[in-house]
């Protein structure tokens, strides 16, 4: 049975930041993930989370500065940028006791200068993580969502993992953005199973629901469940009115609007 875990960057808008967490717990979440929690005190965030029994699955490293922000790991010069933003990342998952981090490649072509940034980056930032009791999460985002964005798709993401080659440096399998970019996400999840540290789902097209459009969701999460996936689902997906409105399509998986 799949563990579904609330994105509050994009569930419960109808809350200020933090109350979104109470909302979760409310409905039956038991877990929460955010993609930029870094406005919020890290205190205020573990005194929610313990308040209303909750876990955090996951957080993301800062973005950078400016609306383009999209993080430093393959981004060639910038080392000190990437490791700062490492190290902020761990010091705040450390505070809400967060076991995973999502690190973003950034906006730059692949190529063998911007791969080897990769490599370099994540073996480096990976002992630091491990020393910390963290997981790093690298995500393909599609093209569509994210022009220019280094890494593009799970065939490139496994042959950066393989040369990598941290056992605490997992994928993130996003079957949206696997949708978009790939398709035959059966065969993804089949193929790439002992390579995924973490899941978030969508509806596609429009990224709203999970029971809208084109993913027989139900038949990929049984499918998760028989390769022995037992780690966090993250709903992160735009609900196409409100929160709570939406949520019938979990109500098999013990979620209650």
């Amino acid at each position: 049975m799949p563990k579904l875990a609330a994105n509050i960057s994009m569930l419960f808008f109808e809350h200020e930041f933090l109350d979104r967490i109470g909302a979760a717990a409310a409905v039956g979440f038991r877990a929460v993930e955010c993609q930029n929690p870094y406005a919020h005190p890290a205190a205020s965030f573990a005194q929610r989370l313990a308040a209303h029994g909750l876990e955090v699955a996951l957080i993301n490293v800062p973005l950078g500065d400016g609306a383009d922000g999209r993080g430093f790991a393959a981004l060639l010069g910038r080392e000190g940028e990437f490791d700062a933003s490492l190290d902020r990342a761990l010091a705040y998952a450390a505070m809400i006791d967060c076991p995973r981090i999502h690190v973003l490649a950034g906006r730059v072509a692949a190529g063998p200068d911007s791969e080897a940034a990769f490599v370099a980056n994540l073996r480096r930032a990976a002992a630091k993580a491990a020393a910390a009791g963290v997981t790093l999460l690298v995500e393909p985002l599609n093209a569509e969502d994210n022009p220019g964005y280094f890494l593009r798709t799970t065939v490139q993401a496994a042959l950066l993992l393989e040369r990598i080659a941290c056992d605490n440096v997992k994928l993130q399998f996003d079957f949206y953005h696997c949708q978009i970019s790939e398709g035959a996400l059966a065969a993804h999840v089949e193929r790439l199973a002992h390579l995924i540290g973490h899941v978030q789902i969508a509806g596609v097209p429009g990224r709203h629901e999970p029971d809208s459009g084109e993913i027989n969701f139900p038949f990929l999460l049984e499918l998760l469940d028989r390769m022995g996936y037992g780690g966090w689902v993250g709903c992160e997906y735009r609900p196409a009115a409100g929160t709570r409105e939406g949520l019938g399509w979990a109500a098999r998986w013990g979620i209650a609007a």
